[in-house]
């Protein structure tokens, strides 16, 4: 009997113990929980804890200087130094530019000297300044969510009123001009004309809007045309995108279709054109003008090398380019130039800006085009398809493109009544 007392003691002594110990791992298991909960709570902003620091929020003001603001915290001289110094190719302190928003974390002790120095290069980016200890300087995001959109729109009176309307972002107008800017003249849009577009909106801590993505795939009916777009990597190598049908042919040509974003032809290739001026006499016109304010920029509107950049008679200030054996293009009436004979440049780089020197009644651009030596009108000719989607690469983009298409073929239109209608919500 003794010996089962001793058996049942043994047993009730380990229970005890086993039970102590669940109560002990109990109450470690809350107390870590309780840490990790105190650990969640603590928010975090560009890597720091700010409730740490006494926190300076401001922008840059004209006249400041990063040398300046550290020394007005009591950072030494030579800590701003060997960030002048060493850091260069991470913060150049020559470059900082008024009106960006910058924080200084200062300590709490009562000398508040600045501790860490953040600039925000955008929304998203920005660069930190850590003076403690050994100085560093080093480069980050901010953590961003991408949300994809899709959008659609029946045009009435231009793109970017259709587009504005629905309360989306302008650089989508932008992204999506530059898409058909080779294949469709956005001066000539009808009533009718109607998109569709998948994109991306880039938030900053799910709440703060931080713009657009590039467009993914869209669609765009022009005269009845349809006309389908997929970005897709046409080069790996150099990881060049570029926009293709469904057809895979590429929607690029070697021009553009003008060398000014929106503005409006005043004046078209006209060989039979008569002035009043000019008692009605023919005077031939071997240009086409594109009116739009002073100052805008002009752009190349295929690769080339800049044969003249000068200034002579009724042409005014204006820019030459040779762009291969075949075609010219010239551009007329700036302001001011920005390249140089023998400068090469690329499609899209700006050349200049509009003016009103030379002949001209009003701030223009005068664009001509040559083919083998003759003027001719560019708004006319079939112009040449960039590099088309590389043979290897094509099965791979028809496999891409399929959701896609199905996605932007499912996407109802949204009509005026409904725009109002959802522009009345949001609001």
């Amino acid at each position: 009997m003794q010996k089962y007392w001793g058996i049942f003691t043994a047993a009730l002594l380990l229970f005890v113990s086993c039970k102590e110990e669940k109560e002990k791992d109990s109450i470690k298991s809350d107390a870590n929980e309780m840490a990790i909960v105190q650990e969640q709570t603590i928010v975090k902003r560009y890597g720091f804890n700010f409730d740490d620091f006494t926190v300076q929020h401001d922008t840059v003001r004209r006249g400041d200087s990063f040398g300046e603001l550290m020394l007005s915290n009591k950072v030494d001289y030579p800590k701003i130094a060997k960030i002048s110094q060493d850091f260069k190719d991470t913060f150049d302190v020559r470059k900082i530019r008024v009106g960006k928003p910058y924080v200084i974390l200062k300590s709490k002790d009562t000398t508040e000297t600045a501790q860490v120095f953040i600039y925000e290069n955008d929304a998203i980016n920005y660069t930190v300044v850590d003076l403690r200890d050994s100085v560093v300087a080093y480069k980050d995001k901010k953590e961003v969510k991408y949300v994809e959109r899709e959008a659609s729109g029946i045009i009435e009176t231009s793109l970017s009123e259709a587009i504005l309307d629905q309360g989306i972002d302008y650089n989508v107008t932008n992204n999506l001009s530059e898409i058909y800017a080779w294949t469709i003249d956005f001066f000539r849009l009808q009533k009718g004309d109607r998109f569709k577009v998948i994109y991306k909106e880039r938030y900053i801590n799910d709440s703060i809007y931080a713009g657009a993505e590039a467009i993914e795939a869209a669609y765009f009916e022009h005269n009845g045309r349809p006309i389908y777009a997929f970005a897709y990597e046409n080069d790996s190598l150099k990881r060049l995108v570029d926009y293709f049908d469904e057809e895979a042919n590429n929607l690029r040509r070697t021009f553009l279709k003008a060398p000014v974003k929106f503005s409006r032809i005043s004046s078209r290739y006209n060989l039979k054109r008569r002035i009043r001026y000019y008692g009605y006499k023919i005077r031939p016109h071997k240009g086409t003008d594109y009116a739009a304010p002073i100052g805008t920029p002009i752009m190349a509107t295929a690769d080339g090398t800049v044969t003249e950049s000068t200034r002579r008679g009724g042409n005014g200030k204006y820019v030459k380019i040779r762009h291969n054996g075949t075609y010219s293009t010239q551009y007329l009436h700036m302001k001011n130039q920005n390249v140089k004979k023998g400068q090469f440049v690329r499609q899209g780089d700006v050349i200049g800006w509009i003016g009103m020197t030379g002949n001209t009644g009003g701030p223009h651009v005068c664009y001509r085009f040559w083919k083998n030596g003759s003027q001719i009108d560019p708004l006319k000719e079939e112009l040449p398809q960039a590099e088309p989607l590389a043979e290897e690469l094509r099965p791979d983009y028809f496999a891409f493109i399929a959701p896609l298409k199905e996605q932007l073929d499912c996407i109802e239109y949204i009509e005026k009544q409904k725009e109002e209608e959802l522009l009345t919500l949001n609001e």
